[in-house]
C-alpha cells in the first residue's frame, strides 16, 4: 500500500495487476487501484476534481484531469472515509501513477491533496518505484 497525508486528509492506494484483463503478447497490461480517502481533520471537505500523471515503463507520460472520481464528488465530514476502485491500462509491464485531488473546504477554500506515487508492476517484474 502507498499512503500520503496532506492537510489531515489521508490518501491510501492499493494497486493490483489484472492478468485476466491483460494480454502481454499484445503489449496490453491492466491494473486496478483501490483508493481510500480519510478526513482526519476537523473540517468538512469535498473532493472536486482529480489530476493523474501516468508514466509507463518507457517513460512515456500522460495526464488525466476531470471532475470528481468515478462520477462522484464526495463530501467528507471529520472522521469520514470515501473509497473507490478504478483502473488503468499500459502498453508496458510496469509504470507509475501519482497525482492530486482538488478539495474545497466548507468555507470555500480550494486546495490540492497529494495522491501518493504508486508503482504498477506485473508479478514477474522487479518491484520498484519507476
Amino acid at each position: 500500500m502507498y499512503e500520503a497525508t496532506t492537510r489531515a486528509i489521508r490518501v491510501t492506494v492499493r494497486p493490483q495487476y489484472l492478468p485476466d484483463q491483460s494480454d502481454p503478447a499484445d503489449s496490453q497490461y491492466v491494473w486496478a487501484y483501490h483508493v481510500r480517502i480519510e478526513n482526519q481533520g476537523e473540517k468538512t471537505v469535498q473532493l472536486r476534481s482529480r489530476h493523474w500523471r501516468i508514466t509507463d515503463g518507457l517513460g512515456r507520460s500522460q495526464e488525466v484531469r476531470g471532475p470528481g472520481v468515478i462520477g462522484k464528488t464526495p463530501m467528507l465530514r471529520p472522521g469520514e472515509v470515501f473509497e473507490y476502485t478504478s483502473g488503468t491500462p499500459l502498453s508496458t509491464s510496469s509504470g507509475i501513477m501519482s497525482g492530486t485531488y482538488q478539495m474545497v473546504s466548507e468555507t470555500g477554500e480550494k486546495f490540492d491533496i497529494e495522491i501518493p506515487a504508486f508503482s504498477l508492476d506485473t508479478p514477474a517484474a522487479p518491484r520498484s518505484l519507476n
